[in-house]
């Protein structure tokens, strides 16, 4: 099931940064871990270090989409090396998928996830969002209905004792093939969520990560249909200014470290390798800026790949991902460096 990759392995997947490993910023991927391969499909991946530990989670599936099933799994280990399983969240009938960690401000990890429910032959029906909560890891609370019925509040970022979170849904929810909504939600106890605005993004917009400045800037990252929008926005939070990037993005999350540089991953496009006919995909590391990514390093990853969690300790980014590149779709976990971080 585990296996490692360091660096004189892996360097064929690093791409930007080749022959500039000490430049200021360049991200040096040190080892990869294949984490955990038991079901036909393991995906949409999170990360998060608490109470002296590292926490892992991902869905379990037979494919990308399941109408039979979809699981949540959660992995403790002390060292990044060992895993093993502590708690498992299923539910009949319903496709349960991209769990995100959040830390409430009682010192509580929360798992946020949505379960959707599909008809025999594909089509969309339903969809619930579900929160579980834990004081030590191991032990979760019932999982507890949250928004309503379409919505997918899809991450859930705590800052001076609110939760935010992005949720998206189609119009008319039957019809996921027309136009989206996306709002902005705020809550007092991760459990009641209230609606700040509305955005007025084209193209699609979905999945979001929010993160804040030390000065108290709301900066999203969105995932469109194509070309992925960064936003900024100060309290009340209810006005913003949005830059349309060169990259798409899928499975969007990203971190601003202690040096105030902003560090982004997900799924993006090989453009050297994709044709107008073929878009190649693999996930990356890039450089963030308020209207602008760059990427800058390639994980080992192709194809259905991406969702990345990640995690900055002690002087190391950590990055948990899921990738098909081995055949079987996999959870993986890197630890990369970044030179000039000023960390």
């Amino acid at each position: 099931m585990q296996g490692r990759w360091c660096l004189w392995v892996i360097l064929p997947f690093i791409f930007s940064c080749v022959g500039m490993m000490a430049k200021e910023g360049c991200p040096t991927l040190i080892s990869v871990d294949k984490v955990w391969d038991q079901a036909p499909h393991s995906a949409f991946t999170d990360l998060v270090r608490f109470k002296g530990k590292w926490y892992l989670t991902f869905r379990e599936g037979a494919d990308h989409v399941g109408v039979d099933y979809g699981q949540v799994r959660v992995l403790e280990s002390k060292d990044g090396l060992k895993w093993k399983t502590v708690a498992l969240f299923k539910k009949d009938q319903v496709d349960l998928r991209d769990p995100k960690f959040s830390m409430t401000p009682k010192d509580q990890l929360m798992i946020n996830m949505a379960g959707t429910v599909y008809s025999e032959d594909w089509e969309y029906l339903s969809r619930t969002n579900l929160v579980t909560f834990s004081f030590d890891g191991n032990t979760w609370s019932h999982p507890h209905q949250i928004m309503e019925e379409h919505d997918w509040l899809w991450r859930v970022t705590w800052h001076e004792g609110k939760a935010y979170g992005v949720s998206y849904r189609a119009k008319k929810p039957l019809d996921q093939d027309g136009p989206w909504v996306t709002t902005l939600y705020q809550s007092d106890d991760g459990m009641h969520f209230e609606p700040i605005i509305r955005w007025n993004i084209p193209g699609h917009p979905s999945e979001t990560t929010l993160r804040f400045t030390d000065n108290g800037e709301m900066v999203a990252l969105v995932r469109r249909g194509f070309f992925a929008w960064i936003g900024t926005s100060k309290p009340p939070f209810d006005e913003w200014t949005w830059y349309e990037t060169k990259e798409y993005v899928g499975g969007p999350n990203f971190l601003i470290f202690p040096d105030g540089s902003m560090w982004a991953s997900g799924r993006f496009i090989d453009w050297e390798r994709s044709t107008d006919e073929k878009y190649v995909a693999h996930t990356a590391l890039a450089k963030m800026t308020k209207d602008h990514l760059e990427q800058k390093l390639v994980l080992p990853s192709e194809g259905d790949s991406s969702y990345p969690g990640m995690v900055y300790d002690e002087g190391f980014l950590w990055m948990s991902y899921y990738s098909s590149h081995e055949g079987r779709t996999a959870i993986y976990l890197a630890k990369i460096l970044i030179e000039g971080g000023h960390f």
